[in-house]
């Protein structure tokens, strides 16, 4: 399925966008299908995939399809099913009704990150068919960037907060002090901070943009120099180090499209690259990288050659991938290497390096009794 997506990235050089419009495939597949599916699993903690997980992975595939052949009734049905299959997901890890514990200091950040992601999927998801129903039908609402494709993209966000829930829970937990409460600000940060951002898109209302996009970042770059201090020394760390150099890029190609739209230099051959860049760090550089990490949690550390598969990835990501979207050549070669990517990183059948495991467990347990 996250070869189906990238590969829907790239159709645009054998059918014209004109004809068929294969970018909702492209961010379906992979967000809401993979991703989606994913947190479900991550959430339930199950060895396989239960029934709700595999009803999940049923519907999103049809919505993503409804939606891309713009059948719209069916598509808004699947997307408030979807809603209440994610919430009771959620109800069932956390506990029913409001969810109080995002506003507690008792409660550990990397949870507020969890319950925060799956609150975000399914308030997007019932979300979605009210924009569905006003764009498609009703047009009461009448906001030039409020479209559909705008809007899907938000689908993305659960992703990143499963990432950072991932993130948090690797690091050195404290129940008092400044750095407690400099995680707690990080947490409000950059969900309040995306929320106004995605308001300031629709009020068009650019130097707002740039602002809250450069406080985004330099949240961002404390979460990273926090876990490059803070987290424990597990192979998970390499992968997620690199997926949050992949968000740093995403942050500042984000802020330098605001800025190019701006500005007299806003041509296609200037934005068109950029936005390509931006949406290939963005979807398969960091949200990969927390995708990886949660889809096998259970398995590490696995007997890979950790360096390599990075630099495979970023190889892919930032060459391969953004060369790939102008150049049908590159679009093949960007193809393959993200199969082979993939393979290794989530059928990695070989077994455990067992030297690393004992390593990673004596420093799990040194970290431990320090704190």
């Amino acid at each position: 399925m996250m070869i189906t997506a990238l590969t829907c990235g790239f159709l645009h050089h054998i059918v014209p966008p004109e004809r068929i419009n294969f970018e909702r495939l492209h961010i379906f597949l992979f967000n809401l299908c993979s991703g989606g599916t994913l947190l479900v699993y991550y959430t339930e903690a199950q060895p396989g995939l239960s029934w709700r997980g595999r009803l999940f992975l049923i519907f999103s595939v049809l919505f993503a399809f409804c939606a891309f052949f713009q059948w719209y009734y069916p598509t808004i049905f699947l997307s408030l099913a979807l809603a209440i299959l994610m919430e009771k997901v959620r109800e069932n890890r956390f506990g029913k009704g409001f969810p109080l514990a995002l506003f507690t200091r008792q409660e550990a950040v990397m949870r507020k990150f969890h319950q925060a992601a799956l609150l975000c999927l399914s308030i997007g998801l019932a979300l979605s068919s009210l924009v569905i129903l006003n764009s498609a039908y009703l047009h009461l609402v009448n906001i030039k960037q409020l479209k559909l494709d705008t809007f899907f993209l938000g689908f993305s966000f659960p992703i990143s907060l499963i990432s950072m829930s991932v993130i948090f829970s690797l690091m050195k937990h404290e129940k008092v002090g400044i750095t407690k409460i400099l995680k707690e600000c990080s947490f409000w940060m950059i969900n309040l901070g995306v929320i106004v951002f995605f308001l300031f898109i629709l009020a068009n209302m650019f130097r707002a943009q740039v602002a809250i996009a450069t406080a985004l970042f330099l949240t961002v770059a404390y979460i990273f120099w926090l876990y490059w201090h803070q987290g424990i020394q597990l192979q998970q760390k390499a992968f997620l180090t690199s997926g949050i150099l992949f968000l740093l890029i995403t942050s500042i190609t984000g802020i330098a499209y605001i800025l190019l739209a701006m500005s007299p230099y806003y041509l296609p051959q200037y934005s068109h690259p950029l936005l390509r860049l931006h949406a290939f760090t963005a979807l398969y550089g960091w949200n990969l990288s927390g995708l990886m990490v949660i889809g096998r949690h259970g398995d590490f550390p696995l007997q890979l050659h950790s360096s390599k598969i990075i630099g495979l990835h970023w190889l892919t990501v930032l060459i391969l991938c953004p060369l790939g979207y102008f150049f049908p050549a590159f679009a093949i070669a960007a193809v393959f290497s993200y199969a082979l990517l993939l393979y290794h990183l989530l059928f990695n059948k070989g077994a455990v390096d067992e030297s690393l495991r004992a390593r990673q467990d004596k420093q799990l347990a040194t970290d431990v009794n320090n704190l």
